[in-house]
């Protein structure tokens, strides 16, 4: 019992203790005498109660078998989650009567859509990841999904091929959204994207600016001369490589220090908000122009 407990974060079932040979009347004795203690119906922690979230989490899990830790519970335990979770998340294959101390949750997963971290059973990173964009907002979610790819976890491939299994969990859509700068857009090549920003620019009533301009030894994406202020267009096919990574820094840097503001926008971002980027723009413009001006008067 005591090796199962320590392989387990000191929690085992009663199924468990079944299996390897423990009869109810031998359990029944170890919890009057105080060598097991009662957590959920048919799980026990071994010994003592001073448990970590470790094993109430898997005490939970196994309190609900078959099943797995889910939403926030398996996001903390894939690192995606910055604040550890004060109620455990389980997904069960079938409903069960809700518990005090676990959030339950129903669904049949495939093998697919199951793992294995620190000893507890949890949904796949993909799953996690559809699972908390059923309830984060945007920008958590998209905190969320850059986490995983810091880690070196992320795989737009698994989660592709998850949206194409589930099409009607309430993540779905949200987490496409969030995916939307992750997915090469043939749309946004640079000339696509320079035509739909001007277009933008015009229909909004900003000032036109000079496409293509070149001063500073630099060729500028779309430039206001009297502001000398830069929007550069980011598309998919000009980053990929450690160099023009650099390159791109060390253009910021020169472009600054000939006294020219710049702001990137992204190709997705243009198509996702574009009213959004025209009102940030505009501001923007107003306020270069504010900057400026008291110089433009002294000259």
């Amino acid at each position: 019992m005591s090796d199962l407990a320590t392989a387990q974060h000191g929690v085992v079932s009663a199924r468990q203790l079944r299996e390897i040979g423990y009869s109810r009347d031998v359990v029944a004795d170890a919890t009057k005498a105080g060598r097991l203690h009662r957590l959920h119906r048919g799980v026990y922690a071994v010994g003592h109660l001073d448990l970590d979230w470790h094993s109430h989490c898997l005490a939970a899990v196994l309190a609900c078998t078959p099943a797995v830790a889910s939403h926030t519970s398996a996001g903390w335990l894939w690192g995606l989650l910055r604040y550890q979770p004060g109620v455990v998340d389980v997904t069960a294959a079938t409903r069960r009567h809700p518990k005090r101390t676990i959030r339950l949750h129903h669904a049949r997963l495939g093998d697919e859509d199951r793992d294995e971290r620190e000893g507890i059973p949890i949904t796949s990173l993909a799953r996690t990841q559809l699972d908390l964009a059923a309830t984060l907002a945007p920008a958590r979610l998209s905190r969320v999904i850059e986490r995983a790819e810091e880690l070196g976890i992320f795989d737009l491939i698994a989660i592709e091929e998850l949206l194409g299994r589930v099409t009607h969990h309430p993540g779905t859509g949200k987490l496409r959204l969030a995916l939307a700068i992750y997915r090469p857009d043939p749309a946004f090549t640079r000339s696509g994207l320079e035509r739909r920003f001007l277009a933008l620019v015009k229909r909004s009533g900003l000032p036109v600016p000079a496409m293509n301009y070149v001063t500073e030894g630099f060729e500028l994406d779309a430039y206001w001369e009297e502001e000398r202020f830069v929007a550069e267009l980011d598309a998919y096919e000009t980053h990929g490589s450690n160099a023009a990574f650099e390159r791109d820094r060390l253009r910021h840097e020169d472009l600054k220090l000939a006294g020219i503001e710049m702001v990137r926008i992204t190709g997705p971002r243009l198509k996702r908000e574009p009213q959004r980027v025209m009102e940030r723009l505009g501001v923007l413009l107003a306020r270069r122009r504010e900057e400026i001006r008291p110089r433009l008067d002294a000259a």
